[in-house]
């Protein structure tokens, strides 16, 4: 469903003269509810590839097919289009609205459709989605009054709650302790499986990257295989 032909990224360097290469010659096939994760030292362009998978950038060179589509021939709001309705993101940090409450949050991504039968089954999604991850009773709680890591889950639902094809998520354990790391790992592994989302993640975490069926590495701008498992 996914695939990355040659992609290069390069910046101009803000106190030289010249071009620096981030990301090198990268080819890569993704099937369909596929996990794989991607690490790397920082820096190493990690953040930079899945933000290019994700459209939210765009390579130097190279070609990204979504779907057979390439995103190249899309524009702004195509591609603006395809990150709602197709891909789900998660950051390091939540980034939830604090006015909002757990279930609002949830829904934000969905305020575009108008259909008001749409909207309940999306309302009627986000609570189930919400109860599967342990936070039934904290619909109507504010982001404030959560742990991190159940910020964290609501963040994850938030990602889901449009049926995505794709879930990105750029180090979802990076900012949690050790146990909510834990909890997040293994509601991502059970969120693959269960949803059928082809999950890609960009981590410094070796326990999350090895709950993933395949590791990749960035190393001088290029992916090298750790782990591939059938």
């Amino acid at each position: 469903m996914l695939e990355l032909i040659n992609i290069r990224k390069e910046y101009r360097s803000p106190v030289e003269d010249r071009s620096v290469v981030v990301l090198n010659d990268i080819s890569l096939k993704v099937s369909e509810g596929q996990s794989l994760a991607i690490v790397g030292p920082s820096g190493s362009g990690k953040s930079t590839l899945l933000n290019i998978i994700g459209t939210l950038d765009r390579p130097t060179a190279g070609r990204v097919l979504f779907d057979d589509t390439d995103l190249a021939k899309l524009d702004d709001r195509q591609l603006a289009k395809m990150r709602n309705e197709q891909i789900g993101f998660i950051f390091q940090l939540h980034h939830l609205l604090p006015q909002c409450s757990v279930l609002e949050n949830v829904l934000i991504p969905t305020l575009v459709v108008k259909k008001a039968t749409s909207r309940k089954a999306f309302e009627q999604r986000a609570v189930g989605l919400l109860e599967r991850v342990g936070l039934k009773d904290l619909l109507y709680h504010r982001p404030a009054e959560l742990s991190a890591g159940q910020r964290q889950r609501v963040a994850v639902v938030r990602a889901l709650i449009n049926k995505p094809k794709l879930l990105l998520a750029d180090e979802p354990t990076g900012s949690l302790d050790a146990e909510a790391s834990e909890t997040i790992a293994q509601l991502l592994v059970e969120l693959n499986k269960s949803e059928n989302v082809t999950l890609l993640v960009v981590t410094h975490s070796s326990r999350l990257a090895e709950c993933m069926s395949q590791v990749l590495a960035i190393e001088e701008g290029k992916l090298v295989n750790r782990k591939n498992q059938e």
